[in-house]
C-alpha cells in the first residue's frame, strides 16, 4: 500500500505531501491544478523515464519520494540487490538535476532505476492516459486470468525447472564434444605428471621447508641447543644448581615462617621446569645431524613441487584439487556415451512431465477464459461502453515457447464499436476506455467466477492500483457505476483515482484536493485531505461549478449519504 507521496520543485509543485490510506483514494481539483503531475511523479519513482524538464523554474533539482508498505516479494527483490530493509516500509526517492543526471535512493541507500523497475510490479500498477507505464503485457494478462481461475503454477514451474536443467546439461556436453576430445591428451598428461609427483600431503612443501631450514643451519642449531643445556643444567653455575641452592635457603626460612612454604613449592616447580627444558634441548641436539645429501634431496623435491604449483595452482591443495578435476573430466569423457544416453532419457521423461502439467494448466485457463470474458464484458458495458470482449488462450507447445508459467499465450481482444473487429486490448485508442476496461477486469477477477463468496477466499494482492482520468467521456448513471466498481475493487487492495466527476468522488474513503494558489507571483500546487464538510463543498463545486448553491450542496450531501 502507498502511504505517502512527496514532490519538491517538481513541475508547478513547490512542496507537496499527499498521504494515502486503505480503500479508495480520490484526487480531485480544477483542470490544470496538477492532479496528473502527482501520478507522473509516482511513475518516475517506479522506474519511469525522467528529464530536466520537470524541474520547477528557478530550482536546481526536483525531488520526488514515496513510502510503500513492504511486501514479501519486494523484500526479496531488495535482498537480491543488497539493499537493507530496516522496517516494514520501503522509501523510494529520486533526484532529477538540471544537467539531466539524477540519483536513486531506496531506504536511503544508493540504488538504480533498474531496481525501481523490478519493484514496480510488486508495489503498484498504473493506468494513465498520458503514459504507457505498467502496460497490459503478456505477463500481466496471464497473471490476471490465473488469478481469476485460482491456477496453481507450482507443479508446472517445478516440471519446467527440472526439464531446463537437464536440457542445459545435455546441450553443454554435446556442444563441447570436439573441444573435450582435443583436450583429452593434455588432461592425461597433466593427471600423469601430478600423479608421478606422489604428493604425500597438501602441506608437504611446508614440512620440507622446515626440515630444510634445520639442515641448512645444523651446526648453529646444535651449538645453541647444547649451550642452552649447559647453562640450564651442566655448568657449575647452571640455572638448576642456582635454583637448588636457593630452594635450600627458602626451606630453612620455612621452618621459621609458614609463609615461605608456598615459595619453596614454587621453586621446586621452577627447578623441575628447568630440568625438563634442559632435557628437551639436549635430546633435540642429539637428533641434529648435518646431512648434505638429505639437504640436496629436499631442495630437489621443493623445486619439483614449485614447478607443479606454477602450472596447476598456487598451493599444493590447489594442485591436488586440479588433479581431481582433471580425473573427473577424463572419467566423464570415457563414459560420455553412457552419460549422454542417460541424459537424453531423463530429458524426454522431464519433457513429458512438463507437457502433462502445462496441458492441465492450459485446460484450466481455457475454461476460465470463457467465464472471464462473459463476466468482464458485462462489467465493461456497465461503464458507458458497448464492447465485445474475447479472452483467447493459445497453447504454444513447441519447446521454444515453454516457460515456467506454462506454454499458453493469453490475448485480451476487444471491439469498442459495433461491427468493428476484435483487437488487442492494449491497442485501444482512448486512455479513458483503457482505464475503464482495466477497472472492469480487475473487479471481475476480484469477485471471481462465483462473485463475492469466491473473492473472500482469494489472496489479497498488495499492489496499489492507480487510475488516471478513468471518467473520460462518461457521466450520469455510468459514472455512478464506475464509482461503485472502484469501491468494490478497493475492498481488496488500495486504489488511487483521479476524477472530475462527483458521482465517483462521492465513493472515496479518502478524498484529497489538489489546488493551485499564487504566492509572491509564483503558482504553487497544494495537496490536502478534506474533512466531511470540505468534501461536501468540493463535490458541490464539481456539480455546479465555481459558484456553490444551496441546491448543489444538498445534492452533494445526498450523494455522500447514498455512497455510504
Amino acid at each position: 500500500m502507498l502511504l505517502e507521496l512527496r514532490a519538491e520543485n517538481y513541475a508547478v509543485i513547490d512542496h507537496a505531501v499527499a498521504g494515502f490510506g486503505l480503500g479508495l483514494n480520490l484526487l480531485t481539483g480544477e483542470t490544470g491544478a496538477g492532479k496528473s503531475i502527482l501520478i507522473d511523479a509516482l511513475v518516475i519513482l517506479l522506474g519511469g523515464k525522467s528529464s530536466a524538464d520537470v524541474i520547477r523554474h528557478g530550482a536546481e533539482k526536483a525531488i520526488v519520494s514515496c513510502v510503500f508498505e513492504a511486501t514479501p516479494g519486494a523484500e526479496a527483490i531488495l535482498d537480491a540487490n543488497g539493499i537493507d530493509l530496516d522496517s516494514n516500509e520501503i522509501l523510494l526517492r529520486r533526484e532529477i538535476a538540471a544537467n539531466g543526471k539524477g540519483r536513486v535512493f531506496i531506504n536511503n541507500q544508493v540504488a538504480t532505476v533498474g531496481v525501481l523497475r523490478q519493484l514496480a510490479p510488486e508495489l503498484a500498477l498504473i493506468h494513465a492516459q498520458s503514459d504507457s507505464f505498467g502496460s497490459f503485457d503478456q505477463a500481466q494478462q496471464r497473471s490476471l486470468l490465473d488469478r481469476f481461475a485460482s491456477v496453481n503454477l507450482n507443479a508446472v514451474t517445478a516440471a519446467f525447472t527440472a526439464w531446463r536443467e537437464i536440457r542445459v546439461q545435455l546441450e553443454e556436453m554435446e556442444a563441447d564434444e570436439q573441444d573435450r576430445l582435443r583436450m583429452a591428451d593434455l588432461w592425461k598428461f597433466q593427471a600423469t605428471e601430478i600423479a608421478e609427483a606422489q604428493l604425500t600431503a597438501a602441506d608437504e612443501d611446508a614440512q620440507l621447508g622446515t626440515e630444510k631450514l634445520v639442515l641448512a643451519n645444523a651446526e648453529r642449531i646444535y651449538a645453541a641447543a647444547m649451550g642452552a643445556h649447559e647453562l640450564l643444567y651442566e655448568s657449575e653455575k647452571s640455572a638448576e644448581s642456582t635454583l637448588a641452592a636457593a630452594l635450600k635457603q627458602v626451606e630453612d626460612l620455612a621452618r621459621f615462617d609458614e609463609r615461605f612454604r608456598e615459595t619453596a613449592q614454587q621453586l621446586v616447580a621452577a627447578k623441575a621446569a628447568v630440568e625438563d627444558v634442559s632435557t628437551t634441548v639436549r635430546d633435540y641436539a642429539g637428533r641434529v645431524t648435518a646431512s648434505p645429501a638429505r639437504l640436496e634431496e629436499i631442495e630437489d623435491r621443493l623445486a619439483a613441487l614449485d614447478r607443479l604449483k606454477r602450472k596447476y595452482g598456487s598451493t599444493l591443495a590447489e594442485v591436488l584439487a586440479f588433479a581431481e578435476e582433471v580425473r573427473k573430466k577424463l572419467d566423464e569423457l570415457e563414459n560420455r556415451d553412457n552419460i549422454l544416453a542417460e541424459l537424453r532419457v531423463r530429458r524426454a521423461a522431464a519433457g513429458e512431465s512438463y507437457r502433462r502439467e502445462a496441458a492441465i494448466v492450459s485446460k484450466q485457463r481455457a475454461a476460465a477464459a470463457t467465464q472471464l470474458q462473459k463476466l468482464a464484458e458485462a462489467q465493461i458495458n456497465d461503464l458507458a461502453m458497448k464492447v465485445r470482449l474475447s479472452v483467447a488462450v493459445t497453447p504454444q507447445d513447441a519447446q521454444g515457447e515453454w516457460a515456467a508459467q506454462g506454454w499458453d499465450r493469453i490475448d485480451y481482444l476487444i471491439s469498442t464499436n459495433p461491427g468493428e473487429p476484435l483487437k488487442p486490448l492494449d491497442e485501444i485508442a482512448s486512455g479513458g476506455e483503457m482505464s475503464r476496461v482495466m477497472l472492469a477486469l480487475k473487479v471481475t477477477v476480484e469477485e471471481g467466477p462465483s462473485g463475492a463468496a469466491v473473492r473472500k477466499k482469494k489472496t489479497v494482492l498488495p499492489r496499489t492500483l492507480v487510475f488516471d482520468e478513468i471518467d473520460s467521456g462518461i457521466g450520469g448513471r455510468a459514472a455512478e457505476a464506475v464509482g461503485r466498481k472502484l469501491k468494490a475493487l478497493s475492498k481488496g487492495q488500495q486504489v488511487l483515482c483521479i476524477s472530475h466527476l462527483p458521482q465517483i468522488a462521492a465513493f472515496a474513503d479518502q478524498h484529497l484536493l489538489i489546488e493551485k494558489t499564487e504566492k509572491q507571483g509564483r503558482t504553487r500546487t497544494n495537496v490536502r485531505l478534506m474533512d466531511d464538510a470540505e468534501r461536501t463543498e468540493e463535490i458541490a463545486r464539481m456539480l455546479s461549478g465555481e459558484k456553490l448553491t444551496d441546491t448543489s450542496l444538498r445534492h452533494a450531501e445526498q450523494m455522500l449519504k447514498s455512497s455510504r
